[in-house]
């Protein structure tokens, strides 16, 4: 490399392609569409050549001038092909209905376990403290399944606690071991009710990996009951600032709710014993799976 050369960013040189590629697509002049976005034709020449390290306004501005979204022109992989952007077209005018309808049949296509084989796989999610260990485990007896504790196998790969995972290698190391976990568990059992970590929604890939293969209900409580059940198991750490902790557990779930709401089943366990919580869950279940009571 000859000294005093300036190394573009790789980044701002594919963004800079797009630029002009979507440009072309559209049959507009630099001018043209440095007009509509409102930004100096020269500016725009540094954006294209990779050299100009635009806001994000004048990149939203610049999106509109081409018609494309922000995504496209950032770079989005489902923007990457023709078909993409055909099929992006199509869905985007679809309810979470139809969307999820959609879901179903891609993954009926691909070949992805039938529903009788994912009746057998029962994936427990929801939040930490609302009974997926608890109930999973009366549920395995029951129905005559294993039962996994995914946190606990993520800890055998990684060989270390789920804290140390996160404080020595990082949130994506962690979500690797939780993938693994899952796939493995899925592999060895037919039969198998699977606690899931509260997060494992936060990434696509695995959660559509387990919408694929398991039969998935979504535990529910109050937060305030979340909280109280985890200081029940001798974490006192989140009442320490009980009230923080409570609006802190309201916004994850809001932030998480929408994805728990894609499970097969969805069951409260608020404001009744654990008993009676087994028995009803445990009725609807084996009406869910076709399994007699």
């Amino acid at each position: 490399m000859a000294e005093g050369v300036e190394v573009k960013n790789p980044f701002l040189v594919a963004l800079g392609e797009r630029v002009r590629m979507l440009r072309a697509r559209r049959g507009l002049t630099r001018k043209a569409v440095a007009l509509a976005a409102d930004v100096s034709e020269r500016h725009l020449a540094s954006l294209e050549y990779g050299e100009g390290n635009a806001s994000i306004l004048v990149l939203q501005q610049v999106a509109g001038a081409l018609q494309c979204t922000l995504a496209e022109l950032i770079g989005d992989v489902t923007t990457t092909s023709p078909e993409w952007l055909l099929l992006r077209e199509m869905l985007s005018q679809c309810s979470e209905t139809d969307l999820q309808r959609v879901r179903i049949q891609v993954a009926e296509m691909f070949g992805s376990t039938s529903d009788a084989a994912r009746t057998h796989r029962i994936a427990l999610i929801g939040l930490r403290g609302a009974g997926k260990t608890t109930l999973g485990q009366r549920l395995a007896k029951d129905l005559g399944y294993a039962f996994v504790e995914l946190s606990r196998e993520i800890e055998k790969f990684a060989g270390c606690s789920i804290s140390e995972i996160h404080n020595l290698y990082g949130t994506n190391a962690y979500r690797r071991y939780e993938r693994r976990a899952l796939e493995e568990t899925i592999q060895m059992y037919s039969g198998v009710v699977i606690a899931t970590p509260g997060g494992l929604v936060s990434d696509l890939a695995t959660f559509n990996e387990m919408l694929s293969h398991c039969y998935s209900v979504w535990l529910q409580a109050m937060p305030e009951e979340h909280l109280a059940r985890v200081a029940a198991q001798g974490d006192m750490r989140p009442m320490s600032g009980s009230t923080e902790a409570i609006e802190d557990l309201k916004l994850i779930l809001k932030g998480r709710s929408e994805f728990y709401a894609k499970a097969d089943m969805v069951f409260d366990t608020s404001a009744q014993p654990l008993e009676e919580s087994f028995r009803v869950l445990r009725a609807r279940l084996r009406a869910a799976i076709k399994m007699p009571l």
